[in-house]
C-alpha cells in the first residue's frame, strides 16, 4: 500500500495514500511508535477518516428528497483507493477525494474532500477541509478515528493506563444497540471527574459515546510513566472512545455527527448532528495530536 511520510527533528509520520489513512507517528529520540499497527487479528485499521457518517445508518440506508441511498460504515473515505496526495512540502501533506459518479450513487452532492497531516515539533494537526461545490446545500458528518499504541513500557498491562480530561465533569455514555445505533440509554462514566481508568473489560458494551463533551482535550497516561500523549479537539462536540475489549490500543476518536439514533426517521436532513453547507460555501474543523 502506497505510503507518504514526512518528519522534523522530533517526528517521523506516515500516511497510506487509500483512505489518507494516518499510520504511523514515530518518535525519532525514543524509539517509540505511538499509532496501532493495525494488526489484523485484532483491528487491521489504524486511524480511518470519517466522512460523511459516522458510524452506522439505520437499516443500512437513507433518504434524501425522497430518493433512498446505502453508504458503508462510517462513510466512503475510509478504504478508499481513489485519494490521492495532492499537495506536499516538508512538513505538510494533502489529500484530496473529489466526487464522481461512483460517489453520487451513494452520496447526491458534489463535494471536494481534503485532509492535510501538518507537523510542528512535537504535533501533529489533522485538518479537515470540505468544499461545497453543488448548487445545493450538502449534508455530511466528520469525524477522526485515531488508534493509538497503550503498553510502551516493560511489564505494563492495560490496567496501568487512563484517559485525563483538561476539567473535572459528569459523563454519561450513550448506549449502543445490537444493530448499532445508538439508543436513549446512558450509563454513567464520570461523576465530577476528570478520569477514566482503562481496563480490559472498559469497552465490553462498545464505544463510549460523549455528546456535547465541555472538555475539548483529553490525557493518555501510563500510571508509573506519565503523558503518553494528548488529543486536542476544539472544532469536534461529540467524542467517541473504542478498542476490541482486551486489546492494546485506545482509539480517541473526535466526531461532528453520530452514528443514526433508534428512532431516526431516516431522512438526512434531519440526521442527529448533521451538518449543513450550503452552496459554494467551504467548512474546515481541525484536531491535534501531541506527543509527550
Amino acid at each position: 500500500m502506497k505510503k507518504h511520510s514526512i518528519e522534523n527533528e522530533f517526528l517521523k509520520i506516515s500516511v497510506q495514500e487509500t483512505g489518507a489513512e494516518l499510520s504511523s507517528i514515530y518518535h525519532k529520540k525514543n524509539g517509540k511508535e505511538y499509532v496501532w499497527q493495525a494488526d489484523p487479528e485484532i483491528w487491521s485499521s489504524h486511524a480511518p477518516n470519517l466522512f460523511p457518517i459516522i458510524g452506522v445508518i439505520k437499516n443500512g440506508k437513507y433518504f434524501y428528497e425522497g430518493k433512498e441511498y446505502s453508504v458503508p460504515k462510517h462513510g466512503f473515505i475510509r478504504h478508499n483507493d481513489k485519494i490521492r496526495l495532492k499537495e506536499r512540502s516538508e512538513h505538510q501533506l494533502v489529500f484530496e477525494l473529489l466526487y464522481s459518479e461512483e460517489t453520487l450513487e451513494m452520496y447526491p452532492f458534489k463535494f471536494d474532500f481534503r485532509i492535510a497531516f501538518t507537523l510542528n515539533e512535537k504535533s501533529l494537526e489533522v485538518n479537515h477541509h470540505i468544499i461545497n461545490l453543488d448548487e445545493k446545500p450538502i449534508y455530511f458528518s466528520l469525524g477522526g478515528h485515531p488508534a493509538f499504541n497503550i503498553l510502551h513500557f516493560e511489564n505494563e498491562k492495560i490496567e496501568d493506563y487512563s484517559l485525563e480530561f483538561d476539567r473535572e465533569m459528569d459523563l454519561n455514555t450513550y448506549l449502543l444497540n445490537e444493530d448499532g445505533l445508538v439508543s436513549s440509554q446512558t450509563k454513567a462514566v464520570l461523576k465530577n471527574e476528570k478520569t477514566i481508568k482503562l481496563s480490559s473489560k472498559t469497552f465490553n458494551q462498545d464505544a463510549l459515546i460523549f455528546k456535547d463533551i465541555r472538555s475539548k482535550k483529553v490525557n493518555l497516561i501510563s500510571q508509573e510513566n506519565g503523558k503518553i500523549l494528548t488529543m486536542e479537539y476544539k472544532d469536534f462536540n461529540n467524542l467517541g472512545i473504542w478498542a476490541k475489549p482486551g486489546a492494546p490500543y485506545v482509539c480517541i476518536e473526535p466526531w461532528l455527527g453520530i452514528a443514526d439514533v433508534e428512532g431516526t426517521n431516516q431522512n438526512l436532513k434531519n440526521k442527529e448532528g448533521i451538518i449543513e453547507l450550503e452552496a459554494k460555501n467551504e467548512f474546515n474543523a481541525d484536531y491535534t495530536i501531541h506527543i509527550a
